[in-house]
C-alpha cells in the first residue's frame, strides 16, 4: 500500500545539521505563464509530492486555459544549457520531458540527457503534441525526433489523441486503447506505455500500461463529468515521475499519479470561468 506522500516523506526531511535528502527531479518542457500546465504545473505537482522540482524551459507560450496566442521557442543550444548546467549541480534522480515542439530542441534535448541516461536515470516522455484548445505544439519535423528519443525512455504517457497518431490508427473504446499501448510498447522496444483514456467515454477514466513483453495493466478512477481543466496530462506525468524519484517501482508511482490527479480534479478550482487542477497537498 503506498502511504500519503507527507508520511512517506517524513524520512527525509532536514536532519539537525539543516541537510535534506530530498530527490531532485528535473522538468524540460514549455512555460505556462497561466501556471496551469508545462514546467509551472510540474512544479507545483512535485513540490506538493516531496521532490525538489529544476527545470529547463524550451518554449515561452503565451496563453491562458481557453486559448493559445503564440509559441516562442528558445534557441536549442540554450535549453540544452539549461540541461547540462542542472545535470551538472544536482543529483537528477528522474528527468521529465513535456513540449519540446521542434526536431532540434528535441535532437539537442536527447544529446544533453545523454550522459545521465546512461548513469540510469529514468526518463518520462509525455509527448506533448495538441493542447487541448486544439492548438498544435509539436512540430510534424520534430514526430520522427521524439521517436527516436522514445526509445531511450522507461515510460511514455501519451492520452487518446496523442496515442492515436503515435499508432496510426483512431482509438474509440478501451480495446483499442490497450491495442494502441501493446503494439507502441513492442514498436519501440524499451519503454513503458501508459495510453489515458481519459476523454473515452465511458463511465470510470481507464488508464493502460502496457509492457515491451506484452503485459498489460489497467488503472482506473470514477470519471468526474463536465470538466475538462487544463494541464491534466502534463500533471499526471509529473506525479509518475515523482513516484520513480522517491524510489517507487513505476506501477506504484502509476498508481501515485491516478491518485494526485483524481485528487487534483475534485478538489479543482473555478476561477472566472476557468476549472483549474488544484496542485496543493
Amino acid at each position: 500500500m503506498i502511504r500519503p506522500p507527507a508520511e512517506r516523506e517524513t524520512s527525509r526531511a532536514g536532519s539537525a545539521t539543516g541537510r535534506s535528502t530530498v530527490p531532485v527531479a528535473l522538468t524540460i518542457a514549455g512555460s505556462d505563464n497561466s501556471g496551469g500546465a508545462g514546467i509551472q504545473a510540474d512544479l507545483k505537482t512535485w513540490t506538493t509530492l516531496g521532490v525538489y522540482g529544476t527545470s529547463a524551459v524550451t518554449c515561452v507560450v503565451a496563453e491562458h486555459p481557453g486559448r493559445v496566442l503564440n509559441i516562442t521557442p528558445l534557441p536549442p543550444e540554450r535549453v540544452a544549457d539549461q540541461v547540462r548546467l542542472v545535470l551538472e549541480a544536482f543529483p537528477v534522480a528522474v528527468i521529465k520531458t513535456g513540449m519540446l515542439h521542434s526536431a532540434r530542441i528535441t535532437a539537442a534535448v536527447e544529446q544533453a540527457i545523454a550522459p545521465a541516461l546512461k548513469r540510469g536515470v529514468p526518463l518520462v516522455i509525455d509527448p506533448v503534441m495538441v493542447a487541448s484548445t486544439g492548438r498544435v505544439l509539436l512540430r510534424k519535423d520534430a514526430i520522427a525526433a521524439l521517436r527516436k528519443l522514445m526509445v531511450r525512455a522507461d515510460l511514455i504517457t501519451p492520452n487518446r489523441d496523442e496515442a492515436a497518431l503515435l499508432w496510426g490508427r483512431p482509438i474509440t473504446d478501451l480495446r483499442a486503447l490497450d491495442e494502441a499501448a501493446l503494439e507502441l510498447a513492442r514498436e519501440f522496444g524499451r519503454p513503458c506505455v501508459l495510453a489515458k483514456g481519459g476523454h473515452l467515454k465511458m463511465g470510470e477514466a481507464v488508464d493502460a500500461l502496457a509492457s515491451p513483453d506484452g503485459r498489460l495493466q489497467h488503472f482506473q478512477a470514477r470519471r468526474i463529468p463536465g470538466i475538462d481543466p487544463h494541464g491534466t496530462g502534463c500533471t499526471y506525468s509529473a506525479a509518475i515521475a515523482a513516484g520513480l524519484a522517491r524510489g517507487l517501482t513505476l506501477t506504484e508511482s502509476v498508481v501515485l499519479g491516478k491518485s494526485f490527479i483524481t485528487r487534483a480534479l475534485r478538489r479543482r478550482f473555478e476561477i472566472g470561468p476557468y476549472q483549474l487542477l488544484n496542485h496543493l497537498p
